[in-house]
């Protein structure tokens, strides 16, 4: 992958990797590199280390003439891969940036196989539960339908046994903490949950009743044909609500929380603020300073001088010169990687600057990549490389750069605004209507009309979508 598209955190790998297969680059964080060395001593350097190293590399494959000549431009801005859409519109997801933790699930098997050893179980009642909490995903769910585990057990383990006996074993399983596990589907979840409540107060029972017998109108939000088909008025209704909202529909990822360790994003760059000023940095997290190998460059100086009629000396002589022209030629690129990255950056630091004095998503200007390629005039395939999987950290927040990339819209006095802003309004509508009376889509786009953008409902669908929305029947409470 070019250098230009990695994120900080793949990059220092990159430059490791690089150190090891090339003795001729040198990190100066190396506590065995003395960087007083003196060019004309040249007496502690074994010439048949670079003669083992020659004939490591060159076991395999014969040595041929190099391209580090090559323009390190032409690696960096390589259009290959990358799709039109890329090029000229933002491809971008509104996912919240705010939060970037992932975690992995290893300790829920675990935690469930260690519950199954406390049970009475025979040998074909445990193979049948541990096969079972197999095929439980990262969300606590099961994958696999009862008479598909029967079938599996009998081809894969040579285990006879009927849909009974796996319901008896996965009844025992679903009664394993965290609450909820092994269901499959988010209705028996939560009655799962429900069931293992010990005091089952009204409210309990009326929700587990709502769950068994009304569920598709529950999903629905259904309230009235609720409260007319089990004779509850609603108060009741809500009281039962208020149980089910307690409930975890992903009771996998409880347990995965309490045993996991979060991985934290490293933002690419950083940009503070300093008495109303925006100052951008490179976050050069453990990157190390690189220089070429004195030793490599005496010994080639040396051995230049010497007759070259020894072919192993001509060639060792090569292989000398393709390390040192290696080593530069990655030192330069990382170089004008770092430039880019600034230059772009800045770019569009710039042109967000009233994004990043405040935070507000109302005030992001439309940018696509062409905008910014024309600014620092480079090709839109190289903003678009920067643009991809790298963050910035803010006083804000966290931020996938594409979140600044966005469409234009018209207003109706002619001016041209982000997407991102009508998006933010548009959210903002929603987190303050009636719930109990929810505003349609229709509805929406005449309040923003009225605030002078003219949008159709189906764009505001589109919008209200991209934002995890649901429509206004499904945003009903009581």
């Amino acid at each position: 992958m070019k250098l230009i598209q990695l994120p900080i955190s793949e990059l220092e790998q990159r430059i490791k990797e690089e150190i090891e297969n090339n003795p001729a680059l040198e990190s100066m964080d190396d506590p065995d590199i003395d960087n007083n060395e003196q060019d004309n001593v040249i007496n502690d350097f074994d010439e048949k280390d670079v003669i083992e190293d020659f004939n490591t590399n060159n076991q395999d494959n014969e040595i041929v003439e190099n391209n580090y000549d090559d323009s390190v431009d032409e690696y960096l801005n390589e259009d290959d891969d990358i799709p039109d859409y890329k090029l000229y519109v933002n491809n971008s997801s509104d996912e919240d940036t705010s939060n970037f933790q992932y975690y992995s699930n290893n300790s829920l098997i675990d935690s469930l196989i260690e519950q199954l050893d406390y049970k009475n179980l025979n040998e074909k009642e445990r193979i049948i539960g541990e096969y079972i909490i197999g095929n439980i995903d990262d969300n606590g769910y099961l994958q696999r339908s009862v008479d598909a585990i029967v079938n599996d057990l009998l081809y894969i383990r040579a285990i006879q046994t009927d849909q009974k006996e796996v319901e008896k074993v996965l009844n025992i399983i679903q009664q394993f903490d965290p609450p909820g596990i092994a269901a499959r589907n988010l209705q028996e979840c939560l009655l799962l949950q429900l069931r293992a409540i010990p005091q089952k107060t009204p409210e309990v029972l009326l929700a587990i009743e709502i769950l068994e017998n009304y569920y598709e109108e529950f999903t629905k939000k259904h309230y009235d044909q609720i409260i007319k088909k089990a004779n509850i008025n609603e108060e009741q209704l809500k009281s039962a609500i208020s149980e089910i909202l307690k409930l975890n529909p992903k009771p996998g990822n409880s347990q995965a929380q309490v045993g996991n360790q979060a991985i934290s994003i490293i933002p690419d760059f950083i940009i503070t603020i300093n008495d109303g000023d925006l100052e951008l940095t490179l976050n050069n997290y453990n990157i190390p300073y690189l220089r070429t190998s004195k030793k490599y460059e005496r010994l080639y100086d040396s051995l230049s001088k010497q007759s070259n009629d020894d072919p192993k000396r001509k060639e060792t002589l090569q292989f000398i010169k393709q390390k040192i022209d290696g080593a530069k030629w990655f030192i330069n690129a990382l170089e004008q990687r770092q430039n880019t990255l600034y230059m772009t950056m800045k770019a569009i630091m710039e042109t967000q600057k009233d994004f990043f004095l405040t935070g507000d998503d109302t005030k992001l200007k439309p940018m696509i990549l062409k905008d910014i390629a024309d600014k620092i005039k480079m090709d839109i395939s190289t903003v678009s490389r920067v643009a991809n999987s790298k963050y910035v950290a803010t006083p804000y927040g966290t931020f996938l750069l594409k979140h600044f990339f966005s469409d234009s819209l018209e207003t109706q006095s002619g001016e041209e605004v982000s997407n991102k802003k009508i998006k933010a309004i548009l959210k903002e509508l929603i987190e303050n209507e009636d719930k109990s009376n929810p505003l349609t889509d229709d509805e929406l786009a005449k309040i923003l009309e009225e605030k002078g953008y003219k949008i159709a409902r189906r764009t505001i669908a589109k919008y209200r979508e991209q934002l995890k929305i649901p429509v206004a029947r499904l945003r009903k409470e009581l």
